[in-house]
């Protein structure tokens, strides 16, 4: 007989909106970053990385097995990680006197 494990995994956050979303965002964001921003510098960094921790959604669902304080602390870095992006992208188009798409 298989032992179910101490810790299950949870991997359906595959299925959720949201990571699917973060995770195109933040491939897009590396694509956006790799043709306008200066690969060395600062903001490519913060915009990639901001993107990156998005994607804490699948960290914060890992989590949830052990505890449900740890997956919503991880929720919500993703989710102002994700802000912190939509700020830099706002400032792209400022800082270069372009429009701002109504949302």
């Amino acid at each position: 007989m298989e032992q179910e494990p101490l810790f299950p995994r949870h991997e359906g956050y595959r299925n959720l909106v949201s990571f699917r979303s973060a995770r195109l965002c933040y491939d897009v964001t590396v694509r956006f970053c790799d043709r306008y921003i200066p690969a060395r510098s600062r903001t490519y960094d913060q915009m990639v990385q901001a993107a990156r921790s998005g994607v804490n959604i699948a960290e914060g669902s890992e989590a949830s097995a052990t505890s449900k304080k740890t997956e919503l602390k991880l929720t919500n870095v993703a989710h102002a990680s994700l802000e912190e992006l939509r700020l830099d992208y706002e400032d792209f188009l400022r800082h270069r006197n372009l429009r701002l798409w109504a949302a």
